[in-house]
């Protein structure tokens, strides 16, 4: 190989989205260590990832849906009726949480196969479904709880779990990179998941070419509606209580780590590993911010500015991409 090709080479590494994603995220990094009090120790730091893990996990499996051209803004709902279920099911029914989380996954797979229903059988936009579920399943989870009701009767061994440890790890990242793994190999390492990148280019080519689109695109939503009960019974654990607003705003994090993370909006494109870089970036800025506000006198509304910020920059670089690829291909066949 040339020096030459060697350069272009890293010159191309170098450039790539998650490569530059991952310096700003050591910027994001070192600034907030810079002004900040006490960022880098290491309580903050498992802070971070205790309170990033269900976002991070709604992330990885919006990331297969947004692959096909999709959407799901449900999953922050889902996560709080779920919760609200799992602690009915423990405080009220007398179910111990491993019984009830079974169930409660069980819920969160039924509940993604009634949107998957809606958009592969009666072929209803996935932004209408999903806008309309999201009101629904809060609306449920507000009707069980009559709006401030909660549940706090659980297990101590549960709630120890929920704000535990293992080798200096809390016990939500060992699930978050069980399930990253996961979504890693079934979306980079089986035909099965690459048919998703192939649905989000052309859905029509993916049929002609004898893919099973809707059944294909069904799993994604059954895949993200099972995850997003898990991070259900994650995040009782680590709040220790049950309540309706569990998760509110968790769909707009998803989708901005998501698509932060290089996955094209229009589908196609798109890589776990970006993904949780996504996660990463949006877990330091919202940890970064709170410390700041914690010690000035500026706005706590600038937290959520920022991230708003943050997602329409994400999607205007993608939109940015495209068009320059576009441009290069007129000029090519110009050429």
């Amino acid at each position: 190989m040339s020096s030459s090709s060697k350069l272009n080479g890293w010159k191309s590494a170098l450039l790539r989205h998650e490569s530059v994603l991952l310096f700003l995220v050591l910027l994001e990094a070192f600034y907030f260590n810079a002004v900040g009090r006490n960022f880098a120790t290491a309580d903050n730091v498992g802070n971070i990832i205790r309170h990033s893990t269900e976002i991070g996990l709604l992330a990885l499996v919006m990331m297969p849906i947004i692959l096909t051209g999709g959407i799901d803004l449900s999953v922050g709902s889902l996560l709080g009726l779920c919760a609200v279920l799992f602690g009915k099911m423990c405080q009220e029914g007398g179910f111990s949480p491993l019984v009830a989380g079974g169930i409660t996954l069980c819920i969160g797979a039924a509940a993604g196969g009634f949107n998957a229903t809606l958009i592969t059988w009666l072929r209803l936009p996935p932004l209408i479904v999903t806008l309309g579920t999201y009101s629904l399943f809060r609306g449920l989870a507000e009707a069980i709880t009559k709006g401030t009701a909660t549940y706090s009767k659980f297990p101590q061994a549960f709630l120890d779990f929920g704000n535990g440890a293992l080798l200096g790890l809390p016990n939500q990242a060992w699930i978050l990179l069980a399930v990253a793994m996961g979504v890693w190999l079934l979306i980079h390492q089986t035909t099965f998941g690459r048919s998703f990148r192939a649905i989000g280019f052309a859905p029509e080519g993916a049929r002609y070419a004898g893919l099973p689109v809707e059944r294909r695109v069904a799993m994604a939503y059954v895949l993200a509606g099972i995850v997003a009960a898990l991070a259900a019974i994650l995040f009782t654990a680590r709040v220790t209580q049950a309540r309706a607003d569990a998760g509110i705003g968790y769909e707009l994090l998803a989708v901005t780590a998501v698509v932060l993370g290089g996955t094209s909006i229009f589908g196609g494109t798109g890589t776990v590993h970006g993904t949780l870089l996504g996660v990463v970036a949006v877990a330091i800025l919202s940890n970064g911010l709170s410390r700041i506000l914690s010690i000035s006198n500026v706005s706590r509304e600038l937290s959520g500015m920022l991230t708003g910020a943050l997602l329409v920059l994400a999607l205007a670089s993608g939109l940015l991409s495209k068009y320059i690829a576009a441009w290069r291909a007129r000029r090519g066949v110009a050429g």
